[in-house]
């Protein structure tokens, strides 16, 4: 995607071919800062730091983390080091332990002098399909946009509601939710997105304004509690939402309160679509409520808020009475029977159980080779 005319992605093997260069997110959109990682210790305190976050991105960085560690200590104990450390990161995003998995895989047979080499290349080849899945995540995204925008008779722009960031931030490049976004507004569909806030970090506010702004694509900013409002007065034609885990049965672990989004999206007969690579999937669990991990953390990020003064400085400030306790559930789980359908870069598939075993068997032949 672009930034200010240059093209970038969000992650990238530097030319020194010993160092990773990433997009801090922490100081978007006040500020453009590019962060460099030496080692699997950066890469593991930029994820649990939110440097970096979106379960695709969260993976690729994953990648390249045991890349990182192979070149200070290649051996059977430095991959397992390396491991540990960051599959302690963040527990809720499956990208990192599937990642992290595949680079663990492809290393073992690997001589470890030659260990840090097979690393960065498989941690390279992440990056391209992560992109590659995107951008056919936005074209079947795209797909349903447009015949929103054909039942209106092509009579006004279509109003898109999104929870979080799961742009190109939250991956590689296109993104998981705004991927279809973007593919719609360069085929010439009007389409108008309401981007919620989303407390209590503000990655919608902060990061998917900017992205869309970036872009060029008509958006405004609304609180978390508006969007059942908008609904219930038809100004949202369809909801599309990221993951950061999915069950094997369709339960889908996203940014908390997309569950609440859901709720009013079904109340009001607004399709509800989760966009997403398979790779989000997690076979392994069928019920999302009971055994999906929900990250909490620190109460601060509730009782506090960053942003940019008049005077151009960055600062920090207090919402809450001192001592006030605050909790800080990062995630929640919306049913299934919620979600209208999971978007992903094989088609778009309801969460019933006759689609997602057809989903399975998708993912199943292409690792196969089938």
């Amino acid at each position: 995607m672009k930034v200010d005319g240059q093209l970038y992605r969000t992650i990238w093997l530097n030319d020194d071919k010993n160092s990773v260069s990433v997009i801090d997110q922490t100081v978007l959109p006040h500020r453009f800062v590019i962060t460099q990682w030496h080692s699997a210790e950066d890469v593991a305190d930029g994820i649990r730091k939110m440097v970096v976050r979106g379960a695709p991105l969260i993976g690729a960085s994953a990648g390249y983390g045991i890349a990182l560690g192979m070149l200070h200590d290649p051996s059977d104990k430095g991959l397992e080091r390396s491991y540990k450390m960051l599959f302690a990161s963040r527990p809720t995003a499956v990208n990192l332990r599937w990642a992290l998995d595949r680079i663990r895989a492809a290393l073992l047979p690997v001589q470890p002098c030659d260990r840090a080499a097979a690393a960065f290349a498989e941690a390279g080849k992440i990056c391209d399909e992560d992109v590659s899945n995107c951008s056919a995540i936005g074209e079947y995204g795209r797909s349903l946009i447009k015949q929103a925008w054909d039942a209106t008779g092509r009579s006004r722009p279509i109003n898109l509601l999104t929870h979080c960031n799961a742009g190109w931030l939250a991956t590689v490049d296109w993104g998981t939710a705004l991927a279809p976004i973007y593919k719609a507004f360069d085929a010439d569909i009007p389409v108008h997105v309401w981007v919620d806030e989303t407390r209590p970090r503000n990655q919608g506010a902060s990061l998917t304004a900017w992205e869309l702004g970036h872009h060029g694509v008509s958006h405004t900013v609304i609180v978390d509690n508006a969007g059942g409002h908008l609904m219930q007065h038809g100004q949202v034609d369809l909801c599309i939402v990221g993951s950061d885990r999915t069950t094997g049965s369709g339960d889908v672990c996203n940014k908390i309160g997309t569950y609440l989004k859901a709720l009013a999206a079904r109340d009001n007969q607004v399709p509800f679509y989760v966009a997403l690579p398979l790779s989000t999937v997690d076979w392994t669990i069928d019920d999302g409520i009971m055994s999906i991990p929900i990250e909490s953390r620190s109460p601060d990020e509730v009782t506090t808020i960053s942003g940019h003064t008049n005077e151009g400085e960055l600062c920090e400030i207090r919402l809450t009475p001192e001592g006030t306790t605050a909790l800080n559930h990062a995630f929640d789980v919306t049913p299934r029977h919620l979600v209208t359908a999971l978007i992903t870069e094989y088609g778009v598939f309801k969460t019933t159980p006759e689609e997602m075993a057809k989903l399975r068997e998708k993912q199943f032949c292409t690792v196969c080779g089938i």
